[in-house]
């Protein structure tokens, strides 16, 4: 295990807490106990030990979308954050390799006529998407007939897809399966319209971000090839994503 620089540290976590923003709108990466309020995920094992790591206390600080956790980044409010690569996000986060990818796909209702990722971007298609979300992000890029309704959260995108909104449901291919078992007529177009890489980001507005970030990207390296990701996503019974190559 490598040693940190202490002053490092202290541009790194300048409280002394190393404050971590969770984002609870990917339930692959994090989930909250609604009795407990208590966090759990992937990305809490990886924050614990990093914390552990460095010699300092951990504190979650839960977000409802990545969105919000990524205003957080920029705000100074947090000091690390597990979010999707994205180069928008990027002129503000510094970003380690991944350490879990995860697909993005497509819903539907049964009676639709689409039947491919590729007839999506069609004139009057409405797809339907997570604001400020990863995918959101993609898809304002490459999208170029059809048109991008944005709505809350992730979470709120099957439940505004049945209200009528959209044609098109778009979002984290675990997320959309897990909000569709609260109806009946909807199917999944196959395969996926983007891989999501998801990784460790840090401001740059710290100062010796480039040197943090190359530490944390050696102990996402570590983490990886000792297996603790794969443990970690197996005691958190998550499917539909895989460690990063």
């Amino acid at each position: 295990m490598k040693t940190i620089d202490p002053t490092l540290i202290s541009s790194f976590a300048p409280t002394g807490t190393l404050r971590v923003g969770i984002n609870l709108g990917n339930p692959i990466l994090a989930n909250e106990n609604p009795n407990t309020h208590q966090l759990n995920g992937i990305t809490i094992d990886i924050a614990q030990e990093i914390g552990k790591r460095i010699g300092l206390p951990v504190k979650l600080i839960p977000f409802k979308t990545a969105g919000a956790t990524v205003d957080g980044v920029k705000s100074g409010e947090i000091d690390l954050v597990f979010v999707a690569i994205d180069p928008v996000r990027g002129a503000d986060i510094s970003y380690t390799p991944a350490y879990i990818q995860i697909e993005g796909a497509y819903m539907v209702k049964s009676n639709s006529i689409i039947k491919s990722n590729e007839e999506v971007d069609a004139t009057n298609n409405e797809i339907v998407v997570g604001k400020g979300s990863a995918y959101d992000l993609y898809l304002t890029r490459e999208i170029q007939r059809a048109t991008l309704l944005r709505v809350a959260s992730s979470q709120a995108v099957i439940d505004d897809f049945m209200s009528g909104k959209g044609n098109v449901a778009a979002g984290v291919k675990q997320q959309l399966e897990s909000d569709a078992k609260r109806y009946q007529g909807l199917r999944m177009l196959p395969g996926r319209f983007m891989v999501i890489n998801q990784a460790i980001g840090i401001p740059k507005a710290r100062a010796n971000y480039e040197s943090a970030t190359a530490y944390l990207s050696e102990t996402i390296a570590e983490l990886k090839q000792s297996g603790f990701v794969a443990a970690s996503m197996q005691k958190h019974q998550i499917k539909g994503a895989k460690v990063a190559e």
